[in-house]
């Protein structure tokens, strides 16, 4: 992405995120009415958290699409889940998180509410960290796989017993539509929403406290920034050790020594901070190279006129 001042990069990306998470939850009926679309775009995975039972969701969820495959008695692998998820990990990583997920956007949001303290560093955040990776080997693949009903199904254990982004964007609503849902919800909806309410708490003082330490989609597309084709490179003979990069990322990563950190959601905030250009993505450094060079031109035009 072209370099832009910090206040345009963050309005550009407010506008993405919005676009996308209207463009896949755009069934306005389904709100209206309570009901889940289950039209054929369901099939297709989108590549942020985006709840199939969401009544406004035209595509389903990578993580829940995933727990669906793992506990069926029918299927012990989906190759499209799989090749999903890797083929936008390599392309992009957790630029994914940072542009297109819906949940992300509501944490950015909640974030810009001000006369609260923002906190940047934490004692136990490094510990915290791995805990999206604890919930994506226990609560997304093992209890899945090994833990099953009398039918031989598994439980969604991730989406049924954590996914705050569930339950505000189909739990919430299904329950304001639904008097008999309202009726039936009972210890395991307040235990969900009680997650969602935390979340959505500390994500006023805290930047993106789901992503940063417990998304598991984010962990799985981490595990892929340093090899994705979209990544940050630093040009040390540029760079002059300002600092402006690490003071305006708000996960706290350490830009100048490890750029491609399995944590970095790519927002842009750090290259369009650095006042050489000397931190800046692949794509930059690729459409650089095939940009003319017109240099040459513009001496010889000078030559003439002199």
């Amino acid at each position: 992405m072209a370099k832009v001042s910090l206040k345009k990069n963050k309005i550009r990306r407010a506008w993405v995120q919005s676009g996308f998470t209207v463009l896949t939850n755009s069934h306005a009926s389904g709100f209206l009415q309570g009901k889940i679309y289950t039209g054929p775009a369901k099939a297709v995975c989108v590549p942020g958290l985006n709840c199939y039972s969401c009544p406004g969701a035209l595509g389903s969820c990578p993580v829940g699409s995933l727990q669906a495959v793992l506990g069926s008695r029918e299927f012990s692998m989906s190759f499209y889940v799989l090749g999903f998820l890797a083929a936008a990990g390599a392309l992009v990583g957790r630029l994914v998180c940072g542009w297109l997920c819906p949940f992300g956007l509501v944490q950015d949001i909640l974030h810009k509410i001000p006369f609260v303290r923002k906190y940047t560093k934490m004692r136990a955040d490094r510990v915290l960290r791995w805990l999206k990776y604890a919930i994506l080997a226990v609560f997304v693949i093992a209890l899945p796989v090994w833990i099953s009903d009398v039918t031989g199904m598994g439980d969604p254990w991730y989406c049924k017993y954590i996914c705050p982004s569930g339950t505000l964007m189909a739990g919430w609503p299904l329950l304001a539509a639904n008097a008999s849902l309202r009726r039936a919800a009972g210890a395991l909806f307040a235990w969900k929403s009680a997650i969602l309410i935390a979340v959505l708490l500390l994500s006023i003082s805290i930047y993106r406290p789901f992503c940063r330490w417990a998304c598991p989609l984010g962990a799985i597309y981490g595990l892929m920034n340093r090899a994705s084709f979209y990544r940050l490179e630093l040009d040390r003979d540029t760079c002059i050790d300002c600092g402006r990069c690490e003071a305006a990322c708000k996960l706290g990563i350490p830009v100048l020594t490890d750029q491609n950190s399995a944590d970095c959601i790519r927002c842009g905030d750090c290259t369009n901070a650095c006042p050489t250009g000397a931190l800046h993505s692949s794509l930059d450094a690729l459409l650089a190279q095939k940009r003319p060079d017109t240099s040459h031109g513009q001496t010889h035009k000078s030559q003439s006129s002199d």
